[in-house]
């Protein structure tokens, strides 16, 4: 008989500081930025408590914010792609105009409204037929909307079966890996604009938990230059902020399944127009870590542990602090199949 106990531990700690301090220098250095503005009528006077919404149909992206007394509005974290702004007021006719988010620095419309008639109304459809694409690389937009309604694996592997299931071309085995175009070794993660120049999966390089993420953009078949040399897939991660909270807001959930399968997590955001923080927190026990290709698994008992937690500086209008801290662990067997156990049992 041959028995094998073989442990795997992997303890990650990420620390990384983003200083967007000469945006001109920096216009690549992240995957998101903010939108902003001041809202006035026609004799140039400020309006206060105007509803702001920008949205992408096709990402399923959706944000909203108010004017305040100066008639300013931000609309912070919001990632690389075009978006329809609409902006309605109480006596004001409806405006709606289209903006394209390409870089890091922040982008300023000034929004002036008409007085409207008793009579006038806006519709807003959800269609993204006119927005118009300006990158010639074929891409895929994933938000957060679209997260809840995907049969997602367990966290261990979340964000790498959200890639799977939501762009083309791509294929995934047992164990986390995903495979662009064929190839798995020319995959390369950008964390808020950080490179992960490598697979994230269960065996290998632990995934950051999906509660951190807000969106995805993942770019297939020919990256462009600023990725190096690779030649398969690049995933542009953008994850949560809790810059622009109005209140603090969040969840807490748990399951449990088969294979003795419990999993918990907890996130919260809290912050304002200056300052934000967005902490996520799970975790995984499982009797069946790995998928081997057994429906009565052996010696495949694993957990994971995940940290996520970002802090946000608006220190201007054009310069911003942002703070990513994570942690991940993990531990896990390796599986025992049957015929391993019968070596020297049946044969001579």
């Amino acid at each position: 008989m041959l028995a094998s106990y073989v442990k795997s531990r992997s303890a990650t700690f990420l620390l990384t500081i983003f200083l967007v301090l000469s945006p001109v220098a920096h216009a690549q250095s992240g995957s998101s930025t903010s939108i902003t503005g001041t809202v006035v009528d026609p004799s140039g006077a400020v309006v206060s408590n105007a509803t702001v919404e920008v949205r992408n149909p096709v990402s399923g992206f959706a944000r909203n914010a108010a004017t305040d007394a100066a008639g300013k509005f931000v609309v912070p974290n919001v990632p690389f792609n075009p978006y329809h702004v609409t902006v309605t007021g109480q006596g004001f006719a409806p405006y709606s105009g289209d903006v394209d988010v390409r870089s890091t620095v922040p982008v300023n419309v000034n929004i002036a409204l008409k007085v409207g008639g008793a009579a006038e109304s806006v519709t807003v459809e959800a269609n993204g037929g006119d927005l118009i694409e300006t990158t010639s690389t074929f891409h895929t937009d994933v938000d957060r909307g679209l997260f809840d309604k995907l049969p997602l694996e367990s966290q261990s592997s979340s964000l790498s079966s959200l890639v799977t299931l939501s762009s083309p071309g791509i294929a995934a085995d047992s164990n986390g890996l995903f495979h662009g175009m064929g190839d798995h070794a020319e995959n390369s993660f950008m964390v808020d604009g950080q490179p992960i120049t490598d697979q994230q999966s269960k065996v290998f390089s632990n995934q950051i938990p999906l509660d951190s993420v807000q969106s995805l953009e993942v770019i297939s078949g020919a990256p462009p230059a600023e990725f190096g040399d690779k030649t398969s897939v690049v995933v542009q991660v953008t994850t949560r902020s809790g810059l622009g909270s109005k209140d603090p807001h969040g969840a807490v959930t748990a399951s449990y399944g088969t294979f003795g399968t419990a999993t918990g997590g907890f996130n919260l955001a809290y912050g304002g127009n200056k300052a934000g923080n967005y902490i996520a927190i799970s975790g995984l026990n499982t009797g069946r870590f790995l998928d081997p290709p057994e429906f009565a698994v052996m010696h495949a008992k694993g957990n994971e542990e995940n940290v996520f937690d970002r802090v946000d500086f608006k220190l201007s209008n054009a310069d911003t602090a942002q703070l990513n801290l994570g942690f991940t662990r993990s531990w896990f067997q390796t599986p025992n199949s049957f015929d391993d156990l019968n070596i020297g049992a049946t044969d001579p």
